[in-house]
């Protein structure tokens, strides 16, 4: 029955018919179109995010947490891009409407503050290691391609849990890997569906290929050391450290990333998932 249910499907098939799945998440090219117009200014980026009280409460929560640390209350908007930056914002933007799309899944198949936790940790390390080897990569993009990078996985309990349950029972069974278990019982991976999702989203094509790469060691491409960055950042923080995969990192080095990161963590995660 799962055989012949699979050999049905497609990417495009769980990636339509689901409004709240597949709509953008449009205060972000909003944003962005302000970033982009030299005649628009901060209050007008401040007066889109304004206009949802809900994002505004979230992200001044976020502003005024401890991981940012700081000084004085921040109580507007426009302080906060002041403060803290306009992409920086921009992309806690992001991630707040992404994880509201994804805040809950039928049956209790993933726990989300797990899911949500891990998605933290990886988008924070991802930001420390780029930041360590002095990347010139966008930090604030990093963060956000180390967050989504296993948001395929959301698709599938959200679209098909029969099968994405029959992949978790496969792989603790069997103890083979998600992505050949995913790819055995529905004919694709996790990575390459949050690809296309984030292709879908119209997301900078550093997130997709971040995504879509993330189980191809050898991918030579654009964003192959953006890629990297965000598997490393994955085996870090479940820690399942690979001596391959920490390309000139002294171990005492990593262990101060790590600690640092333990510190953001336990700084933002209370603000950044409220569910």
């Amino acid at each position: 029955m799962i055989k012949n249910l699979s050999d049905r499907l497609s990417i495009k098939d769980l990636l339509s018919g689901d409004t709240q799945l597949t709509s953008p998440p449009n205060i972000y090219f909003e944003l962005q179109k302000v970033i982009d117009d030299a005649t628009k200014s901060l209050a007008d980026a401040g007066a889109i995010i304004e206009k949802d009280p809900s994002l505004t409460m979230r992200l001044l929560k976020m502003v005024n947490s401890a991981f940012f640390g700081l000084p004085g209350q921040v109580t507007t908007i426009n302080q906060a891009i002041t403060l803290i930056g306009f992409k920086a914002l921009q992309n806690l933007a992001l991630a707040t409407v992404i994880i509201d799309k994804f805040s809950s899944m039928p049956g209790g198949l993933i726990s989300m503050h797990d899911f949500w936790a891990q998605s933290l940790r990886c988008a924070l390390l991802s930001k420390e290691l780029c930041h360590h080897k002095k990347n010139q990569l966008n930090l604030d993009a990093m963060f956000i391609c180390g967050l989504l990078h296993e948001i395929g996985q959301l698709v599938f309990y959200r679209r098909i849990p029969v099968l994405a349950r029959e992949v978790g029972l496969l792989v603790k069974a069997m103890g083979i890997d998600q992505s050949i278990a995913e790819t055995n019982i529905i004919g694709f991976d996790h990575y390459l569906l949050g690809a296309e999702l984030a292709r879908l989203w119209n997301l900078p094509e550093i997130i997709a290929v971040t995504i879509g790469e993330h189980n191809h060691p050898s991918y030579p491409g654009t964003f192959a050391e953006a890629a990297t960055i965000v598997r490393t950042a994955s085996q870090v923080g479940k820690l399942d450290i690979q001596d391959d995969l920490i390309d000139n990192i002294s171990v005492d080095d990593l262990s101060r990333i790590i600690d640092l990161v333990d510190d953001q963590f336990d700084a933002i995660f209370k603000t950044f998932y409220s569910n």
